[in-house]
């Protein structure tokens, strides 16, 4: 089978020769709707077909790369960092358009909600230059010790009312400790196994770096997915954080992989990367082997390394178009909207991610900013002609949409505490 290329008024299309003989094996039927033409050329007949023809007698972009990269995905075939690179410079539309056709043909065509609780807040010995909770700034952030397990318990049991299939425990701090800290560590344990016992949702944990004893005892009380993001880059990591390297993150990663649990890992848009250190993070995260790919947009907080900004440096076009490569880079995972979407997209704009290949999100508030109400979100989701994941959680999301904008923070957290540079711009 050969593949050529044409021109065409709206940018290049693909299109693939296949003899006769091949029709049959194919499944295509030439019919003079589709982009086809015969020739005469030696061999017998020969018909042209679009590679659209090849994924679908119905879909169709027109743009040669995007066509055969969709191709490809759907025939079981992994993109490479060279296929991410020539996708992040294409058009936004019909990027958006071959990544959301391929969550609807590999996903289930729902969104799967996560919802958090900041279990410590504050302190935390780590520079992130992002992060309010770091001692390095003076963000005026509540701070406290590792809650107790029944506020906790308290937060997932709003998280389940609230629509969440997953329930995330969340420390500031560069990684819990059985040895050095272990009142701390029980209480963890204890919260996972509330969360566990108590609710419907699937109890999942960010705790910083892990060892190997640590992590086997997780995933034995059954945890579901670890959450250690790799924010960006290996190239641009550096830039962010520097008390720690990229390679510490990966380790984590690895060693809760290979205890059982599933990986949450993703990044943070937005901070003064490129688009090719876009690209290297997925293909990173890619090698890592992840089930929910986190995209965070930088909400720029009063304090932080961000403190002079009030927006982050990316275009919502350009926050689209990476939604859309990972997708194609991830085809299996949840490519979960998480923080800053409310800051960085006007409120009519939110549902644009899930029309090109987002799958997932973090409903409620985060760790110090609040959020938009579930209800939204699921009115989001709707408007993007999906629909809320109920697997787990079976829950009723018309009556969580009945309820409002009710922001309420169960477990009287830190959520709220910071200061968003984006949001004192819009006063």
């Amino acid at each position: 089978m050969s593949v050529t290329s044409v021109g065409s008024p709206v940018g290049i299309v693909c299109q693939y020769s296949v003899t006769v003989s091949n029709i049959n094996h194919l499944g295509l039927t030439p019919l003079p709707i589709y982009y086809y033409r015969s020739t005469g050329v030696s061999g017998g007949p020969r018909f042209i077909f679009s590679s659209t023809q090849l994924v679908s007698m119905v879909y169709k972009t027109g743009y040669c790369t995007v066509d055969n990269a969709v191709a490809r995905v759907l025939d079981g075939e992994t993109l490479d960092r060279r296929d991410g690179l020539a996708l992040m410079a294409q058009p936004v539309e019909p990027l958006a358009e071959g990544a959301d056709y391929v969550r609807s043909q590999l996903g289930d065509n729902t969104v799967d909600a996560c919802s958090i609780v900041n279990a410590k807040a504050g302190n935390c010995a780590e520079d992130c230059g992002f992060c309010a909770q770091s001692v390095h700034f003076d963000t005026g952030i509540d701070t406290y010790g590792f809650l107790d397990p029944e506020q906790i318990l308290k937060a997932a049991k709003q998280a389940e009312r609230d629509g969440a299939q997953r329930f995330g425990v969340v420390v500031a701090e560069k990684g819990v400790s059985k040895e050095k800290r272990p009142d701390e560590w029980d209480d963890v344990i204890r919260a996972i196994r509330l969360v566990r016992d108590e609710t419907d949702v699937e109890v999942d944990a960010s705790l910083g770096i892990l060892t190997e004893e640590e992590a086997a005892i997780l995933a034995d009380e059954g945890l579901n997915h670890y959450n250690h993001n790799i924010e960006t880059s290996p190239r641009f990591f550096p830039e962010i954080v520097g008390t720690h390297d990229f390679e510490d993150r990966v380790e984590t990663l690895e060693v809760a992989k290979e205890a059982g649990m599933d990986l949450c890992a993703g990044v943070i848009l937005g901070m003064g990367e490129s688009p090719t250190d876009r690209v290297d993070a997925a293909i990173a995260l890619k090698d890592i082997g992840v089930s929910s790919l986190p995209v965070n947009i930088l909400n720029p907080v009063a304090g932080t390394m961000f403190d002079d900004r009030e927006e982050a440096l990316i275009s919502t076009t350009e926050i689209i178009k990476t939604i859309a490569v990972y997708r194609l880079l991830h085809p299996h995972a949840r490519v979960r909207l998480t923080g800053g979407r409310e800051v960085n997209f006007v409120e009519d704009e939110q549902h644009l991610p899930f029309e090109a290949g987002a799958d997932g999100i973090l409903t409620g508030n985060y760790l110090t900013t609040e959020g938009q109400s579930p209800g939204n979100d699921i009115k989001m989701m709707e408007k993007a002609g999906l629909e809320p994941n109920t697997d787990i959680n079976n829950f009723d999301p018309e009556e969580v949409k009945s309820r409002g904008d009710d922001s309420a923070d169960p477990a009287d957290t830190a959520v709220g505490t910071a200061t968003s540079k984006a949001e004192a711009s819009d006063d």
